[in-house]
């Protein structure tokens, strides 16, 4: 199972990413961890070294998911034909799924760092319909739309806990 997710923040992206990793046995990447440096004051890394490490991610993995809100980073997951699925359920759910998220302690040393972002999050996902660039709702139709292999775009987060047919049969491919 090779798959790539995109969408804006809080869309859904990692659940269903982690939903179909605990069906495939597949390693996620969640490329925020690459994208930004591990310094004390994170900031983005070099749009080459962030795409050599997803290249090297994908490589090193016969089953992979990549998740993500970078255009670029997607792009370039696409030359290994992943099926691409753009989660595009409107800014209301991406809100209220930002409010309800857990804890990533991946990204942030604490719940409270968290927690002290989530403002700066909620108008960040706002500004995803509206702003151009790489992280935008422009940028994510136009790759969808490029893209010439298996892809679907979800308008609504799946039912994880009863799933429709298509997203199993997807997970089965692994």
């Amino acid at each position: 199972m090779r798959i790539a997710v995109l969408g804006n923040s809080g869309s859904g992206k990692s659940t269903l990413a982690h939903w179909f990793a605990t069906r495939g046995l597949s390693d996620v990447l969640d490329l925020d961890t690459v994208a930004w440096s591990t310094a004390a004051t994170p900031t983005l890394r070099a749009p080459d070294e962030a795409i050599g490490d997803v290249l090297s991610f994908c490589a090193a993995r016969r089953s992979w998911i990549v998740e993500g809100c970078y255009a670029h980073l997607i792009g370039a997951s696409l030359a290994l034909r992943p099926r691409l699925i753009f989660l595009n359920p409107g800014a209301a759910q991406c809100l209220a799924n930002c409010r309800a998220r857990p804890w990533e302690p991946h990204k942030y040393a604490t719940r409270e760092a968290q927690d002290e972002r989530l403002a700066f999050l909620l108008n960040w996902v706002q500004e995803y319909y509206v702003r151009d660039g790489d992280l935008s709702l422009k940028a994510h139709e136009a790759l969808f739309t490029a893209y010439d292999g298996p892809k679907a775009q979800l308008t609504a987060a799946p039912r994880l806990e009863a799933p429709p047919p298509d997203l199993l049969a997807w997970a089965a491919e692994a």
